[in-house]
């Protein structure tokens, strides 16, 4: 009987070696042919040939500002022309050289394997094969290093635009599956998973949701599953809670104080202060985004530096009623100094509720 922690023999050693190179061999076959660089290629030209669609399907769900974003995507078209045919060509040439020099190994270790059990004479010859096997190796990285050296600044920018793109098809969704509608007019910038911590400090029981930021309002919406039975702690029947929470003009926002919490200081967290009379003076949300990024795209949203990147201009009727809203109530004179948001069709006096339709 064999003892199980006996050391293995010189043959069974071999065999162990064969196999392992063998395996390094067979992948080593995929890296010449430059199969991850032709995938690379590949699905970087079906990104850049498959934007000015996604551009167009967003302009069609409502996504009106970076008017530019169909400009890059045939600026990329046109770059992407120039580069395809030299990097195709490099990717040939370095397969054709790396495909040639992997033959020699090959045959090398068919010849090993046919020697398994003469450990004497395979031994040399298994040695001299790992070191070309590793030698083709790093030639194959560096070819690889070579090709993507061709077009990673390119690359970057695609991706850059991708990921921004990423980010507006998941708000338009958020939009589209939310319990209030937007203002006529009104256009979502940005959406990010949030919670709102109505004491400062995020308690378990603060609700879950969505941040929105528009060109008018900030707004969070409570989205989130919430247990309707329990046995023994544990929620059998959850159902789905949705509601508008608050909302806010942006106008009306005076200081963003952004900050990381968590034990790991590794969660975003913004601190947002309203100007006097709003209703709401002070929001703290919890964000999963970085709170640096959020408080520039609300600044840019109060600053209106959105509005020249309007791919559907502002309807002009809407602008007017806006400014026809009369400085004071014709029911009881009292001032109507609340902030009107385009789109809206009516303005409530605050004094004796009179309903002023615009």
């Amino acid at each position: 009987m064999t003892n199980p922690t006996s050391r293995p023999g010189p043959v069974e050693q071999l065999a162990s070696e064969i196999s392992s190179l063998q395996s390094k061999l067979a992948s080593l076959q995929n890296d010449v042919r430059m199969s991850d660089a032709r995938d690379s290629v590949e699905d970087l030209q079906t990104k850049v040939n498959g934007m000015a669609q996604r551009i167009a399907s967003l302009r069609e769900r409502g996504y009106v500002f970076e008017k530019e974003l169909k400009d890059q995507a045939a600026d990329f078209v046109r770059q992407w022309q120039k580069l395809y045919p030299s990097i195709q060509q490099q990717i040939n040439t370095q397969a054709t050289s790396l495909q040639n020099a992997i033959r020699p190994l090959e045959v090398q270790m068919s010849q090993i394997a046919s020697l398994k059990s003469n450990p004497a004479r395979a031994k040399p010859l298994l040695v001299s094969l790992k070191t070309n096997v590793e030698t083709l190796e790093s030639k194959a990285e560096a070819a690889q290093r070579t090709i993507s050296g061709m077009y990673d600044q390119f690359n970057n920018q695609v991706y850059r635009v991708s990921r921004r793109l990423d980010e507006i098809e998941r708000m338009l969704k958020n939009l589209s599956e939310a319990s209030f509608q937007l203002l006529p007019t009104e256009g979502g910038i940005a959406a990010v998973k949030a919670v709102w911590c109505k004491t400062g400090e995020e308690q378990k029981t603060d609700p879950e949701g969505i941040l929105f930021l528009t060109d008018q309002r900030l707004l969070f919406e409570r989205k989130e599953k919430v247990a309707t039975k329990k046995m023994l702690f544990i929620a059998t029947e959850k159902e789905t809670v949705q509601e508008l929470q608050w909302e806010a003009p942006v106008t009306q926002v005076e200081k963003i104080v952004t900050s990381k919490k968590g034990l790991l200081k590794n969660e975003d967290h913004l601190e947002i202060r309203f100007a006097p009379g709003t209703g709401r003076e002070i929001v703290n949300v919890h964000i999963w985004a970085l709170c640096d990024e959020w408080q520039a795209l609300i600044q840019r949203a109060k600053a209106k530096e959105f509005d020249p990147t309007r791919a559907v201009a502002i309807d002009q009727a809407e602008v007017d009623k806006v400014k026809s809203v009369p400085s004071q109530c014709p029911a009881c004179g009292g001032a109507l100094d609340q902030v009107i948001l385009r789109g809206q069709d009516v303005v409530k006096c605050k004094f004796c509720g009179n309903v002023i339709r615009l």
